[in-house]
């Protein structure tokens, strides 16, 4: 029999919420008040007593932040898909197939995604100038597999290692070929897994920047947290732009994650309990 949370349990969980949410509530309230109310005194007040939207109005009027937002999810989703593809035909032969190597392929990957990105980001520089992809969307797009797909086969690794081999032998015995296996009866199964890890890849292309700062430096080509990052006033920084663009940014995300948090957690707890 469960025993029920006390009141301590759920007095700590409003605070941890309060403290996780904070951030975001106080820019959300700063993105609606004046532009006054963001600098002494007042700047320090949770409320506003002269709610506006000029900020937002601000952001996309003087400022190509539609472009940035389109700039942001062409490049996240193209990642997105081929990384994910890639990466479970990778984590595929790794979990299923047997061959010599194995945990020395799993320690490149992993010791690829423990590199700094500042450390790469020079010889990749160097790399996409000499392509002539600055600028570009596939400029930014080769870059972002050195994250995106090292997390992708991790994640999918396991996922495909708590499918039962059972199913796999009976496609055998049933004179399926390997990838007749793998796109008849291991993919249907692993769609939690690879749904859980799209999402993971797309927020981290999403929300990647030095990469997009170094490599896409035109107005037209940057990236929503470049362009964000380079918000400039004439006399002053825009804090009000400033945050309602990151509301702009986060709140799609944020509803992304609701509106799938079972599938996420679902996808991310399938490989944790060993049968």
């Amino acid at each position: 029999m469960q025993k029920k949370a006390g009141p301590l349990f759920y007095v700590f969980l409003f605070v941890f919420i309060f403290l996780v949410m904070f951030p975001f509530l106080w820019i959300l309230l700063a993105s609606i008040k004046p532009l006054s109310e963001l600098f002494g005194g007042e700047a320090f007040s949770w409320f506003t007593s002269n709610p506006t939207l000029q900020s937002y109005v601000s952001v996309f009027a003087n400022y190509p932040f539609l472009t940035y937002l389109w700039n942001s999810t062409v490049i996240a989703t193209i990642t997105t898909i081929y990384t994910v593809f890639v990466a479970a035909f990778a984590a595929y032969a790794i979990a299923r197939l047997d061959f010599k190597g194995k945990a020395l392929i799993l320690g490149l990957v992993l010791s690829v995604s423990m590199f700094p990105q500042i450390a790469t980001i020079s010889p990749i520089y160097i790399l996409i100038k000499n392509l002539g992809l600055t600028n570009t969307y596939l400029g930014l797009i080769i870059p972002y597999t050195t994250f995106a797909l090292p997390l992708s086969i991790w994640l999918l690794v396991t996922f495909f290692r708590k499918i039962p081999f059972d199913l796999e032998e009976a496609a055998k015995i049933d004179g399926a070929s390997i990838m007749q296996t793998y796109f008849k009866v291991i993919l249907p199964l692993a769609v939690p897994g690879i749904f859980t890890t799209s999402i993971l890849v797309f927020i981290a292309a999403w929300n990647e920047f030095l990469f997009a700062l170094t490599i896409n430096t035109a107005e037209m080509a940057k990236t929503v947290p470049v362009g964000i990052g380079l918000f400039e006033g004439q006399y002053t920084i825009p804090w009000g732009e400033i945050t309602a663009a990151t509301v702009v940014v986060t709140v799609p995300l944020v509803i992304m994650v609701l509106l799938f948090q079972r599938r996420i957690v679902s996808g991310l707890t399938s490989g944790s309990v060993k049968e």
